[in-house]
């Protein structure tokens, strides 16, 4: 499953996958204990793909950060976030040492390390195929700039002419 499949919902705890579109609300299904609930246009949904966190420099998205947290664990799950402030905020500077300290609250750092244990529980964090899948969607896209620009050439398409035309 990829982040972009994958939805916080504010105020609600944990992580969600899309189900249905109703008629006034998302149908969306706990990732832990796949109990369905309504998400209403009124809830701030967010998917974890288009999540960043503030660094001095530029926004960083969750995914490189989940990978980092990946590569520091081996695989395996990270600090509980129920720890103290201060090994949380220990524990980040190891995996982004450039995170902006005025704009990141520790309550992000909780939720961060939260739904990364919550996906690498449920074994959905994969990052060797993703790098598999990414060397050759390379491929693809160029091959698919070689069709854009084929197809941008004039066609010749031939004129036929009506019978009570004259030439």
């Amino acid at each position: 499953m990829e982040l972009k499949d994958i939805m916080a919902i504010s105020g609600k705890p944990g992580l969600f996958k899309f189900i249905s579109q109703g008629r006034n609300a998302m149908i969306v299904e706990n990732l832990e204990n796949k109990a369905r609930t309504s998400a209403f246009a009124t809830d701030k949904i967010s998917a974890l793909e288009d999540i960043a966190i503030f660094t001095t420099a530029e926004e960083e998205p969750l995914k490189k950060i989940f990978q980092t947290i990946f590569e520091i664990e081996q695989g395996g799950e990270a600090i509980s976030h129920k720890s103290s402030s201060d090994e949380l905020k220990n524990y980040f500077v190891k995996v982004l040492p450039e995170y902006d300290k005025d704009r990141v609250y520790i309550s992000d750092i909780k939720k961060l390390i939260q739904w990364y244990n919550i996906l690498c529980r449920l074994e959905l964090l994969n990052f060797t195929e993703e790098k598999e899948e990414d060397a050759g969607v390379e491929k693809k896209d160029d091959s698919e700039e070689q069709k854009k620009t084929e197809d941008k050439k004039p066609s010749k398409v031939p004129v036929r002419k009506k019978k009570n035309d004259k030439e």
